[in-house]
């Protein structure tokens, strides 16, 4: 026999939370919140619908929401698949897009800069929250005072130094700014450091490890998850960069893929800018770094919460 006593406040607690779901503020916040995923990838839509029209569909129909005279001669264009009058043909330059080229100088600099700054940045963030020495606090807020700096005032002296030093128009040229280390790098592996118990340490020089083996063989590992988010984040950040190897790069040994596009963008025929190849082109050189924050999108947003960064 069925208790209906006690199926009667499941019923109501269900439909409790059913009025709370259906809730005019709970349908407002869905609202909003569908609208701003709208508008963030509307312009990925756009980028997609620009890519697969032609160049002369887009010149008679611009505001057309779908893909006009659809066609991926933008995609072969970008990746050099397309000889010169063919090219031409389809409203573009002529001048091919060594596209394989720029994506391998985006992948050197990037890879370089990621593991030489993760590297440093956790044995500095090691040295600010395990090592005792006097003056330790002082030096931690006159580093982290770096983040209050805004980038573009350090672009002149990195200039200077580069050019002094010869490495102008190169691959090093363009990683060296942040090879090392950053502030936000530091501070954000710190704060993991600074929460892991005194004891774990404690007990490995008692065994007779030191400081070096203990970083390296205990607390680097330990961080794995915060040193992959960051990783992630330095990656994508240094992939987008597009100022500083524009100063710095003037051929294509070093030119990356990000200033690769804006000189696709001013080879610009006759008939116009190749809008339907530069789409595609941008769409490429987007898609890995899409791909990279969500795979680790979830991952990341955890460790930023466990670390505290607001």
């Amino acid at each position: 026999m069925t208790d209906t006593s006690a199926v009667a406040p499941a019923t109501a607690r269900g439909a409790g939370r059913g009025g709370r779901r259906l809730s005019p503020g709970r349908i407002v916040a869905w609202a909003v919140m569908a609208a701003i995923v709208l508008v963030t990838l509307l312009p990925f839509y756009w980028i997609l619908r620009t890519a697969l029209s032609s160049n002369a569909g887009l010149a008679a129909h611009p505001a057309d929401p779908l893909p006009v005279d659809p066609t991926t001669s933008g995609f072969e264009r970008a990746l050099g698949l397309q000889s010169a009058e063919e090219a031409i043909a389809q409203g573009g330059s002529g001048s091919g897009l060594k596209f394989w080229r720029y994506l391998l100088n985006s992948v050197l600099v990037s890879t370089l800069i990621t593991v030489c700054q993760i590297l440093f940045s956790a044995m500095a963030a090691y040295a600010f929250a395990r090592l005792r020495w006097r003056g330790r606090d002082t030096v931690f807020a006159l580093f982290l005072a770096g983040l209050m700096v805004p980038t573009v005032f350090t672009l002149l002296p990195n200039f200077v130094l580069i050019k002094e030093i010869g490495l102008v128009d190169s691959l090093l040229g363009i990683a060296l700014p942040t090879l090392f280390m950053t502030p936000f790098a530091v501070f954000f592996l710190r704060q993991f450091f600074m929460g892991i118990p005194r004891e774990v340490e404690e007990a490995a020089l008692l065994d007779g490890a030191g400081k070096v083996r203990i970083f390296f063989r205990m607390l680097l590992p330990m961080a794995s998850t915060p040193v992959l988010t960051l990783a992630v984040l330095t990656y994508i950040t240094s992939w987008n960069d597009y100022f500083w190897p524009l100063m710095v790069s003037y051929s294509d040994s070093s030119r990356v893929l990000t200033v690769a596009l804006a000189v696709f963008r001013s080879q610009t025929p006759t008939t116009g800018t190749d809008w339907s190849g530069l789409m595609a082109a941008t769409l490429i050189a987007a898609l890995p770094m899409l791909l990279l924050f969500g795979v680790f999108a979830r991952r990341i947003v955890g460790t930023i919460g466990f670390t505290g960064i607001k």
